[in-house]
């Protein structure tokens, strides 16, 4: 066939057909080797065999691999930071030493350590080095089968998948899984976010995740602090970090170091010469990190940490803001001058009661010596007080003033003095130097307590003090010791009868007063302090000035212990049955309820709730809780309206009448100014306070304050027993308080008092309660006349002679009362029915 455009030249072929006839020719020829040759066919078959097993080791390799896009949004678990009311810092809630820093932090010697000693490509490779895993294969095949640990021949791509997302398993698979993770996060993320990553979370050994961590554990200082023979050193842990981090592998450690700076120059990144002056630099670890924070704010961010938890959990699988992994930020009210002169006014003031009663046992103890060291570490009993230490006996002699050895967690021995024959070895006890390699055992005491200080007009808890020392003992006793408030429990007892009518002025007997409980048990009778009987008819105002609890129990009788009950609800102390000697505070409550409670009475009957969280932040920044919850609509306008700026208020609740709380405020500065808290009468400001003192006398009290603050503080053993006949709340707890005041003088304001507006300040006769006209009150706390708050149409009339021959024959008339309630007494006594109703009921004095 011919082309007819072409004529003369033969036809082509078509090139597709020529392509279709020769490949089946191909595929026949194949064919027919395939079906004559049975090696090939076991060949294709094994092929394909082949083929199919790694296609499904794939799957089975890579179907539960994590996402490396999960890298983009990785969360590292972090600490929660924990500020105080100015802002700084004061502590961090952390089992790992965790700090997240950006890649423009890090010093450029330090990733340049890094990479020499780690993965020297890797700026040039894509998430595997073929020469490093070609020497891995090469040094498991030569390991296989001894037990040994191969190389891992990872880069840092691959050690931020094993570190992050698969884990640290020892197997072919893991490495497998590694590679192909590297490869992938190469694609997701940039060099500099993998270093960061990488920078950030690598294990560093004592308990430190990332190299800002590491650096504060093994040098105590920062990153940009760091000199290049620190850097290289920080460089070799990723390896051994047990290992090179250890006193005793020093030479190991240098020699590793010296090696990564001899790779430094080889790349490049550091200078002969440098690496020379860093090669002669020891090692300079500390062997003992100090603390970044006031050991004195101990108990209170304890308590935090406690308020934390129960709101958002422990650990990270508890929620995103947990408290060791969510990485919050905490605006506490913690205020440190107030936190330190709290501690050293309670240590004062139980270091005066102990005196000298030597030695009262020790902290703890081991029972077995072999590690002590290790046990002592363990055992994370420390202390801040003076140049005292907690040290473990480990040997003595066996009379009162003898020697022995004890052992620091440091691990050095030095001879302790004054050991007495009780004392046995393992016991943990306090010593102090006295001279070079002597040390002498020091008594902490026996006696403990509490002691809060609260903002009135916030519920904001400044201070907080529950123990001698945090680090010997972690029970607050300010808010977790249940004790019974002893006559401190009164005002409320007295606001409960202002608010049903009687008056600061209104008389009441003060005299025996004996209750009926029926034939089998006889009349129980009340007793004042001491056991002291009656004093005849006195105002309100003297009752409590004098802590009577006579009178006191005789106005709750009058004004119902329903009504006296239902105010100790109210204002937060606690729920109790209608029993009198509840009135005297035989119910148990902690220090901190109690300070909440006076708090609402400095602050005209409003209440907050006491509170030692301002706000919290997550790790974003945004604020997921907050204590105020006030609202302020116009405070985020985009333009100003022109009106004065916004004042928001907080919101408390009203658990008093505002005229009963300053009646009570007004009666209590009395009880400063010549009463049972006189002691504090010098200190020359406007204080109002109570005193208290439980039956035995097992525990003492003072709460009191002014318009800024309110402080609370009670003294006793955590065992109850008494403290002796003489302990009382005036001797013991108020001077407590009065050293508080005296060390933040410049932090308790000078203002009076300010009476709400209903208030009526009249002149009385301070014994008669009667209406004095034409008299100025003097400034002599003990001036016959004085200024006295009333509610309106409550003010008495004036004192008439007619009103002073009623008073002798009240008094006559008490007198006569009072020994007829005697001679009952004492006959109920002589047949056994009776007893002491306060104390059977649980009564305090």
């Amino acid at each position: 066939m011919t082309d007819a455009n072409n004529p003369g030249e033969q036809p082509s072929e078509d090139a597709s057909f020529r392509i279709r006839r020769e490949a089946s020719g191909g595929f026949a020829a194949i064919g027919r080797q395939w079906r004559q040759r049975k090696w090939l066919r076991r060949f294709s078959y094994l092929c394909l065999a082949g083929l199919v097993g790694l296609a499904g080791f794939w799957i089975v390799l890579t179907r539960d691999m994590p996402d490396a896009n999960k890298l983009l949004e990785y969360q590292p678990p972090l600490p929660t930071m924990v500020r105080g009311m100015d802002g700084e810092i004061v502590y961090s809630y952390a089992r790992e030493r965790r700090v997240q820093l950006r890649f423009v932090d890090f010093p450029k010697s330090m990733v340049n350590a890094f990479l020499s000693a780690e993965d020297r490509t890797f700026w040039t490779h894509g998430g595997v080095d073929i020469g490093g895993l070609a020497g891995a294969v090469v040094d498991y095949a030569a390991k296989f089968g001894t037990g040994a640990r191969a190389k891992g021949g990872s880069t840092i791509t691959q050690q931020v998948a094993k570190n992050i997302l698969i884990g640290d398993e020892y197997s072919v698979t893991r490495k497998l899984k590694e590679m192909v993770l590297a490869r992938r996060i190469e694609g997701v993320l940039t060099k500099q976010q993998i270093l960061e990553l990488y920078l950030n979370e690598i294990p560093l050994g004592r308990r430190s995740f990332g190299v800002q961590a590491a650096s504060r554990a093994y040098f105590d200082r920062d990153v940009e602090d760091l000199t290049l023979s620190q850097s290289a050193f920080l460089a070799i842990l990723p390896r051994a970090p047990e290992v090179y981090g250890r006193k005793k592998n020093e030479d190991r450690a240098i020699e590793r170091r010296n090696w990564v700076l001899d790779q430094m120059v080889r790349n490049g990144w550091a200078t002969p010469q440098a690496a020379a002056a860093a090669k002669a630099e020891p090692l300079g670890l500390v062997t003992q990190r100090g603390s970044d924070f006031d050991p004195a704010n101990g108990y209170f961010v304890e308590e935090v940490r406690r308020r934390l938890i129960d709101k958002y959990g422990e650990k990270a699988e508890d929620g995103p803001n947990s408290v060791y992994a969510g990485g919050l930020w905490v605006r506490t009210s913690l205020d440190s001058e107030m936190q330190k002169a709290v501690r050293e006014a309670l240590r004062g003031g139980l270091l005066r009661y102990h005196g000298n009663r030597g030695w009262a046992g020790p902290i703890a103890h081991l029972n077995d010596l072999e590690n002590w060291q290790s046990q002592l570490v363990v055992a994370n009993k420390t202390m801040d007080y003076k140049d005292w230490r907690i040290g473990v006996i480990l040997d003595g002699s066996s009379t009162d003033g003898g020697s022995g050895r004890i052992g620091f967690s440091d691990g050095n021995i030095a001879t302790l003095t004054g050991v007495p024959a009780r004392a046995k070895a393992g016991d943990l006890v306090a010593a102090a130097p006295v001279t070079a390699g002597s040390w002498a055992l020091r008594a902490i005491p026996e006696v403990s307590g509490g002691m809060v200080i609260e903002e009135p007009a916030s519920g904001r808890i400044v201070a907080m003090q529950g123990g001698f020392d945090a680090g010997i003992d972690s029970f607050n006793r300010a808010v977790q010791a249940e004790r019974q408030p002893g006559s401190t429990i009164k005002p409320f007892v007295y606001a409960t009868a202002l608010q049903n009518g009687m008056t600061p002025a209104t008389q009441v007997l003060d005299g025996t007063f004996c209750v009926f409980q029926g034939a089998n048990l006889g009349n129980k009778c009340f007793k004042n302090f001491g056991g002291e009987g009656g004093a005849g008819s006195h105002t309100m105002r003297w009752g409590l000035e004098q802590s009577r609890n006579l009178m006191t129990v005789r106005i709750a009788n009058d004004t119902g212990m329903a009504r006296v009950t239902r105010t100790f609800h109210n204002v937060g102390i606690g729920d109790y049955q209608n029993y009198l000697s509840f009135a005297l505070g035989a119910g148990e409550t902690t220090v901190a309820r109690m300070i909440n409670a006076y708090a609402a009475l400095a602050n005209n009957g409003v209440q907050f709730s006491g509170s030692v969280i301002d706000y919290v932040q997550n790790r974003s920044g945004k604020v997921i809780w907050r204590a105020d919850k006030s609202r302020c609509d116009t405070c985020n306008m985009s333009q100003w309206d022109g009106k004065p700026m916004p004042r928001i208020a907080r919101k408390g609740k009203q658990v008093l009448d505002a005229d009963t709380a300053y009646q009570v405020v007004h009666m209590l500065e009395g009880v400063v100014q010549r009463g049972t808290a006189v002691r504090l009468r010098d200190l020359k400001l406007p204080l109002f306070g109570k005193t208290g003192t439980t039956n035995g006398p097992t525990d003492v009290w003072f709460m009191g304050g002014n318009q800024d603050y309110v402080g609370g503080v009670y003294m006793g053993y955590d065992a109850p027993r008494s403290l002796g006949g003489y302990a009382q709340g005036g001797r013991i707890a108020a001077p407590i308080f009065k050293d508080v005041v005296e060390a933040t003088r410049n932090r308790w304001g000078q203002q009076p008092f300010v009476a709400p507006s209903g208030i009526r300040m009249v002149r009385i006769d301070r014994v008669t309660g009667k209406r004095v006209m034409g008299v100025e009150p003097g400034d002599d706390p003990k001036a016959a006349v004085i200024w006295e708050a009333f509610k309106p149409d409550t003010e008495p009339r004036q004192y008439t002679a007619e009103d002073e021959f009623s008073r002798r024959r009240d008094a006559l008339v008490s007198q006569i009362r009072g020994a007829r309630d005697a001679r009952a007494a004492a006959e109920a006594n002589a047949s056994g029915d009776a007893g002491n109703f306060a104390e059977q009921q649980g009564g305090v004095y």
